[in-house]
């Protein structure tokens, strides 16, 4: 009867440990990051119920795949981020439009033109999102100062240099709850779950179905998919 009762125990405290594993814990060096995606401002006649409704990082050390894509018509935005090979690639895809621009080292990400002029403030204000410990900064932009947007990122998720190559490059940590201006359109996100997880690194390599354009080809279809 006690080496039952023991056993159970120790069966309780296996699937415990694992399901910790899987939904995090801090200072975690691989994974994934969900975010809730909402979006305001000028969208034109696209409805948003076709727009990307979540986004999902792959991150492993100092590599990173941001993945924004809708299930209509598989449309929407991957950013790659490989420094060891020195990949740096934005692609996006429509129905069976599929290009990839490649960046250079230490060049922006397309498509946040809309974010020039952007100024950030880190402040002491602190929460926690999703059971992460995080910190606080306020943005700005050039055409209204006295509107103060907000931007949350904690170091409690071990990814090296995790917002190169966006507007976002000073923040030294993983953004939690952040926006970025795609064209006319203000797109939020909002953690809804972190994962601890092994990540293969073949999700960091090249697509090799995507044909490559220059930057201006590349925007120009960022900007479409934003305001039709």
């Amino acid at each position: 009867m006690r080496s039952g009762l023991f056993s159970i125990i120790f069966i309780s405290l296996l699937i415990l440990s694992s399901s910790c594993k899987e939904r995090g814990g801090k200072n975690i060096n691989q994974g994934e990051i969900h975010y809730n995606i909402e979006y305001s401002g000028s969208m034109g006649s696209v409805p948003k119920e076709v727009l990307p409704k979540n986004l999902i990082v792959y991150f492993k050390k100092d590599k990173l795949l941001f993945e924004m894509v809708s299930a209509f018509g598989n449309s929407g935005i991957i950013n790659l981020t490989n420094p060891e090979e020195g990949i740096f690639d934005t692609y996006f895809s429509l129905f069976t439009i599929k290009y990839y621009y490649a960046a250079a080292e230490g060049e922006l990400f397309p498509g946040f033109e809309g974010m020039e002029g952007m100024e950030l403030k880190k402040t002491s204000k602190t929460t926690q999102i999703s059971g992460f410990n995080c910190k606080n900064a306020e943005v700005t932009f050039p055409s209204d100062r006295s509107k103060v947007m907000t931007i949350w990122y904690t170091n409690e998720i071990d990814v090296k240099n995790s917002n190169i190559a966006t507007p976002f490059k000073e923040i030294d940590g993983v953004l939690m709850d952040f926006f970025f201006y795609l064209g006319t359109t203000e797109v939020h996100f909002s953690v809804e779950n972190v994962y601890n997880k092994d990540i293969s690194d073949d999700t960091f390599t090249r697509r090799a179905d995507f044909k490559r354009v220059s930057r201006e080809e590349i925007n120009k279809f960022i900007i479409k998919m934003t305001s039709l």
